[in-house]
């Protein structure tokens, strides 16, 4: 199996041309691409398609949560028009929902990897008591990866604070993909439970998912470097 980036650029964007300069920066340091919500529903497959550099490996973050049957199908209409490596689906979905995305994944052609999310990195305590969760942040996210794990899920997306956690909980094969993630010097923005790159490597993360520190850099190029050149040797 071909090995996969250690990062995943997020591009974040209604504007093609801006996405597309973005991807390449990201292919050029050696790294993949995700692309979410914002830019696919403005945008769909085709352009999604068409800003990927030839090879680049796609992480399509949709975060789908409903029946399953409506997921199992959404699934398998991302692996055939798109190819993606990863696709994310809600670990809060259940475990019905998880199995189904697993196999509507297996059953394609592409055979993306499932990546289960268990709680956003935005949200932190007290995000969850407003929401009726109350207690601790880590212990919902250990049993959303074990109740993902269960069900067929590749990995899940955690925050860099939880590898280790998880690493025990989950064991060595489990993929951990890692956003909320700030090099030196970055603004640390609406992200609540954050690391650096490199920390986040040595600590056990598979995969990290970095977004503003590339897209909103003066120089995507150059800031997609300096990333590269931080976790040399790490990944």
């Amino acid at each position: 199996m071909t090995r996969l980036p250690p990062v995943f650029c997020a591009i974040d964007t209604t504007e093609l041309a801006y996405a597309a300069r973005c991807a390449r920066a990201a292919a050029a340091a050696g790294f993949g691409v995700k692309l979410g919500k914002e830019f696919f529903t403005a945008h769909g497959p085709t352009e999604v398609r068409a800003i990927l550099p030839t090879g680049v490996p796609l992480f399509l973050d949709l975060k789908f949560h409903d029946i399953s049957n409506t997921v199992g199908g959404a699934i398998r209409s991302a692996a055939a028009g798109m190819g993606p490596m990863f696709v994310t689906v809600h670990a809060a979905g259940g475990p019905a929902m998880i199995r189904a995305a697993v196999e509507a994944a297996a059953s394609s052609r592409q055979k993306p990897q499932i990546l289960a999310v268990t709680v956003l990195t935005s949200l932190d305590a007290a995000d969850l008591e407003a929401i009726g969760l109350g207690g601790d942040v880590s212990a919902h996210v250990v049993r959303l990866a074990k109740l993902a794990q269960a069900n067929g899920a590749t990995g899940v997306i955690c925050a860099a604070t939880e590898i280790a956690l998880l690493r025990e909980a989950c064991g060595p094969d489990f993929k951990l993909v890692v956003p909320g993630i700030r090099p030196k010097g970055s603004a640390v923005g609406d992200q609540k439970r954050v690391m650096g790159p490199a920390e986040a490597l040595k600590l056990g993360a598979d995969h990290l998912v970095i977004g503003r520190p590339i897209t909103e850099a003066d120089d995507p190029d150059a800031a997609a470097r300096a990333i590269a050149q931080e976790i040399a040797g790490i990944a």
